[in-house]
């Protein structure tokens, strides 16, 4: 017997070439298992069949987002650095704040996070952070689907890449293989070569990728260059990090050379509009990125440099940017929006079969969006509201490995008044800043 069958539905199709967005109207999705069966026009199959039935009542299933770059847990810090540049946003306030971090701060914080981005209808993570056991028992729990990377300086040593290694074989395939696990050095200038090296080898014999902040502004680019006659990319290559599978998160500072070789290697950029202009950092050159074939994902950052952690306000900032980056509007069109926050993030991701569209065959990571708000109102254009319209309160249902864990706005995995409790208690804690104790110096 099937599992699970949506009705009445308006299903989105994005296509493979990402040149067209449209929409089919009166579909069903059938979902067996953790997988779509099949879409159908409605009325082709007895309801009764379904060991589950959702009638969608003619609104909206899309596949569910992706976070291809996030410090999940960070939104316990939510709002402690404020209108500060990046360096003092670091040596100053975030990582003077990290110092009084503690495990089970990741895991409510994790959770707390995982209801803020499942009710903005995002179904998997790239997440980035610290004590990553507590944040997969988060997200075992919450039901969202997470590749999942603890990040590491190169200032603790070569033992550390050890107690990583160990946790990406402890997780590596959990929660019905919701749950992937990779390697997370920091950046190039907060690991020296040896110790990227040594992550690299480590990688290849876990046979797992690596998720890395490199070039973050054009002015850690120039400062390599200075210091060493590399461009940060270029440190990657000459370490072999990009010879394996590959999250880089930013890339903002890169030159025409770095996107050459980017387009040789197994590597996908994490895009965080929000953080870039939050920051006064540099504009990624996401079509100069994309023409030359590498793939780009949405991502939110962290909380303390976005506030939130909602992927829409992620997709329509892409689009203004890259349109004024131009200087025209005719770039990033809506269907190519639409198919990066799809098709496009599922490969940066590392799943691009599975994820990012409403096929029979993908997985069942599927969000159900109400556009009769009055902010859609009058809808000449689906797509048009979902770039430019689009709220988190509009996501009604959410399903991620072809089982509901949001229905019509209700969280069914996760407690939210008792994760905001937790989270509270720890504030005054958390909030303690002491700039010369910090877990790490920014110094690109």
């Amino acid at each position: 017997m099937p599992d699970l069958l949506l009705k009445n539905a308006m299903v989105l199709q994005i296509d493979k070439d990402g040149k067209r967005a449209h929409l089919l109207h009166d579909h069903d999705v059938l979902i067996s298992g953790s997988r779509i069966e099949t879409v159908q026009p409605t009325g082709q199959t007895d309801p009764s069949h379904f060991r589950e039935v959702i009638d969608v009542g003619g609104r909206l299933v899309m596949p569910g987002l992706i976070n291809t770059h996030a410090h999940v847990p960070m939104v316990i810090f939510r709002g402690l650095a404020e209108d500060v540049t990046i360096d003092k946003w670091f040596n100053d306030y975030m990582w003077p704040l990290e110092s009084n971090l503690q495990a089970e701060d990741v895991y409510w914080g994790m959770q707390l996070g995982l209801a803020e981005m499942i009710r903005a209808g995002v179904t998997s993570v790239a997440d980035h952070y610290f004590y990553m056991d507590e944040a997969a028992q988060a997200v075992e729990k919450a039901g969202t689907r997470a590749l999942l990377g603890w990040a590491i300086f190169g200032s603790q040593g070569t033992p550390m890449i050890e107690r990583t290694r160990e946790f990406v074989t402890r997780w590596q395939g959990a929660a019905n293989g919701r749950i992937r696990t990779w390697l997370a050095p920091h950046a190039p200038y907060t690991c020296d070569d040896d110790f990227l090296r040594a992550s690299v080898a480590a990688a290849r014999q876990l046979g797992v990728g690596i998720h890395i902040h490199v070039a973050e502004t054009m002015d850690q680019t120039q400062a390599s260059v200075a210091k060493r006659g590399m461009t940060p990319l270029q440190v990657l290559q000459e370490t072999g990090i990009l010879d394996v599978p590959t999250i880089l998160a930013h890339v903002c500072g890169a030159l025409p050379q770095d996107i050459e070789l980017m387009a040789k290697h197994p590597v996908g950029i994490a895009h965080a509009p929000k953080t870039y202009l939050k920051l006064a950092m540099d504009i990624a050159p996401v079509i100069a990125f994309r023409e030359a074939g590498i793939p780009v994902g949405l991502a939110t950052d962290g909380a303390v440099s976005n506030n939130t952690l909602d992927l829409w306000e992620s997709l329509r900032l892409l689009a203004m940017m890259q349109k004024d980056r131009a200087h025209t509007p005719e770039v990033m069109t809506i269907p190519e929006v639409l198919y990066v926050a799809t098709r496009e993030s599922a490969r940066v991701y590392g799943l691009p079969d599975d994820l990012g569209a409403v096929e029979p065959g993908y997985l069942a990571d599927l969000i159900v969006v109400d556009l009769s708000g009055v902010h859609h109102q009058p809808l000449h254009s689906v797509t048009a509201s979902l770039v430019y319209n689009m709220q988190p309160g509009d996501v009604q249902t959410v399903i991620v490995d072809g089982k509901a864990i949001m229905r019509d706005r209700a969280l069914l995995t996760l407690d939210e008044s008792e994760i905001v409790i937790q989270v509270r208690a720890s504030m005054a804690r958390l909030a303690q800043r002491t700039p010369d104790r910090r877990i790490q110096s920014y110094n690109p």
